[in-house]
């Protein structure tokens, strides 16, 4: 693949058209409805990922396309776009701004165009194979940071980590220097600009990663899964992004320990 900007476009346009939706119905009281494994879901998550999808098919009606809200469209294809229209619905919903629209392609199953648009404070990090990441159109850079003991740490919950997964974090958790909960996908953008170290997560959908990889790794980061494998969208949904490479290695063998 050489000619990723036609697809970095799209992305762009994508994340575009969704913000006036989640905006126009942000704060404003919304009902919040349950899916069927109780996490919330509103008018706000539904619609943006339906001009979504509507746009794609648009542009490119030979991809496939991977929701959270409205499932998997041809997901056989070579361009696959993996969407998630609200990343932080429980932010979203109780009036925090640090939610995010996630957009990425994907190439043979392997994200090489990654978004993460958070609306609500007008902040955006692009991210490309090959490409610089940039935020709100200033390249960026993550920051060294060696040792675990010496890392901020990041994942959205503690409730995300069940059995041996919470074990494993736990031993990572009690090794960084802090623990900080609550970022979503933003955290991923704070990273790569240079301000969290490493970010920890598990039970996530291919809709909650995709977009993250192009991001991290155009900024100098790495992002893998608890194996330290490369990140495709047959990751089990256990996720490791760190911005130095010795300190995901560190954290990766605390994990394992």
């Amino acid at each position: 693949m050489t000619d990723l900007q036609k697809y970095i476009d799209l992305a762009t346009q994508l994340v575009d058209i969704t913000r006036p939706e989640i905006m126009s119905r942000f704060r404003t009281g919304i009902a919040i409805d349950a899916k069927s494994d109780a996490s919330p879901v509103t008018e706000a998550d539904r619609t943006a990922e339906k001009v979504m999808r509507a746009r794609i098919n648009e542009a490119f009606p030979d991809h496939g396309i991977l929701g959270e809200e409205f499932g998997n469209e041809n997901v056989d294809a070579e361009f696959v776009w993996v969407l998630d229209p609200i990343d932080g619905t429980n932010s979203f919903v109780t009036g925090k701004p640090l939610f995010g629209t996630l957009v990425a392609l994907c190439h043979n199953g392997v994200p090489v165009v990654g978004i993460i648009d958070a609306p609500a404070v007008d902040e955006r990090w692009i991210g490309a194979k090959g490409r610089p990441t940039t935020h709100n159109g200033e390249v960026v850079q993550t920051r060294s940071c060696a040792r675990v003991d010496q890392a901020w740490l990041y994942a959205t919950t503690p409730e995300m980590f069940e059995g041996q997964n919470e074990t494993a974090f736990n031993n990572l958790s009690n090794a960084a220097r802090r623990t900080v909960y609550g970022g979503d996908c933003y955290a991923y953008g704070l990273l790569s600009s240079g301000y969290v170290d490493l970010i920890c997560e598990a039970s996530l959908g291919t809709y909650d990663f995709a977009a993250l990889v192009p991001v991290v790794e155009g900024a100098g980061g790495i992002i893998t899964d608890w194996n330290g494998a490369p990140i495709t969208m047959k990751t089990d949904g256990r996720v490791l992004a760190a911005g130095d490479k010795t300190l995901h290695a560190a954290a990766l063998n605390q994990l394992k320990s």
